[in-house]
């Protein structure tokens, strides 16, 4: 029946242990000496308690209240010593009393029943110290992966940039500059065919308007590809900019309000708010058939926000899935740059485009 008893207090002591060790061992900063002290005065306190209650009440489970404290916060032999030292405070307080006798029996159960128990929490001690540094390296590669993965999106971001850039000025220097020399070349050979007063002068003005059209065409696709040099005219020069060429182009007003006093300095964050006013602009005129376009750069306090409101046919009320590649294009930008991309309707039944990031991040 004692044998039992010490099964069992054994298995709540470890238990209750186990759950106090997770809250607290990694919070307890004690020096070993202090440890000893405390286990101490605890087993010593209790011998004292069990020499008062006499020896009819037996303390062996109390006694495991210091073990646990040594084996837990010491090592196994810490534990074990004061295993040690629970037998003889035990054994002292019963003969003080005036036990008759302790039997060797009883004796030798409480020494092994304490032994395993140190054994036990001591062991449950190491496996939680690995699985806590494990999760610790393996949080910390997390971390660490989270890290490269960002700064390779930017450096894609950076190099998709600067491809969409070169890729604009190769269709502005290289196609239409020889567009305006056909076109040049066509508008001298019509003039040959009017002095003449040939009969295809109105085929020659036929091919000198396709070129024209398509010298605006490759103007407008340069302009899409090539951002502004966000670095030196500062994002508000840009979306005034953008602003004009879309009213240019589609012939759909489209404004843009912005304080002058907000400065982006960072070229990426300035680039990725750029991209996704452009593709919030072009997506309420080519999509929701939008007859004004709104652009706005407001800062409030340490928040930045960058709005696109159209009075379009509005945005679906659930979202497509998966979505366009628009939206995760612009989803994608705002991540890069720690913003948030909101996409609702907006008052008057249009699309509201918001991003939203802290301004300390990118304003100088």
């Amino acid at each position: 029946m004692r044998t039992l008893t010490y099964v069992v207090s054994n298995a709540l002591v470890a238990s209750s242990l186990n759950m106090a060790g997770l809250r607290w061992r990694n919070r307890l900063t004690t020096s070993r000496s202090t440890l000893v002290a405390v286990c101490f005065v605890i087993t010593a306190g209790l011998g004292y308690v069990d020499y008062l209650t006499g020896y009819e009440q037996t303390f062996l489970l109390f006694y495991l209240v210091p073990i646990g404290l040594a084996t837990w916060f010491g090592n196994f032999w810490i534990g074990f010593a004061f295993s040690m030292f629970s037998i003889v405070a035990w054994v002292v307080s019963d003969v003080v009393a005036g036990v008759p006798t302790v039997g060797l029996w009883n004796i030798g159960m409480a020494i092994g029943s304490y032994a395993v128990f140190t054994s036990l929490l001591s062991k449950l001690r190491t496996l939680l110290n690995e699985l806590d540094q494990r999760v610790r390296d393996r949080t910390d590669a997390l971390k660490r992966e989270m890290a490269e993965r960002e700064r390779l999106d930017q450096e894609i971001a950076e190099v998709a940039d600067r491809e969409r850039r070169r890729l604009g000025q190769n269709l502005h220097d290289s196609v239409g500059q020889h567009l305006t020399g056909t076109a040049l070349a066509a508008q001298v050979l019509r003039e040959k065919l009017a002095e003449r007063s040939a009969t295809e002068v109105k085929d020659a003005d036929k091919v000198v308007q396709y070129i024209e059209e398509g010298i605006d065409l490759t103007r407008n696709l340069a302009r899409g590809f090539f951002s502004p040099e966000l670095e030196a005219d500062g994002l508000n020069v840009a979306l005034h900019g953008l602003a004009a060429n879309i009213t240019e182009r589609f012939r759909v007003p489209c404004t843009f309000d912005g304080d002058d006093a907000i400065h982006v300095g960072d070229a990426l964050t300035a680039t990725q708010l750029y991209h996704i006013a452009q593709e919030a602009a072009m997506n309420a005129v080519k999509h929701a058939g939008a007859s004004r376009i709104d652009i706005e750069l407001a800062r409030n306090g340490q928040k930045l926000t960058l709005a696109v409101s159209d009075d379009g046919c509005g945005f679906p009320q659930k979202i497509p899935e998966p979505p366009g590649l628009g939206l995760r294009l612009m989803a994608h930008g705002a991540s890069l740059i720690g913003g948030k991309l909101a996409i609702t309707r907006n008052q008057d039944g249009g699309t509201l485009v918001t991003c939203n990031l802290n301004a300390i991040q990118s304003a100088d």
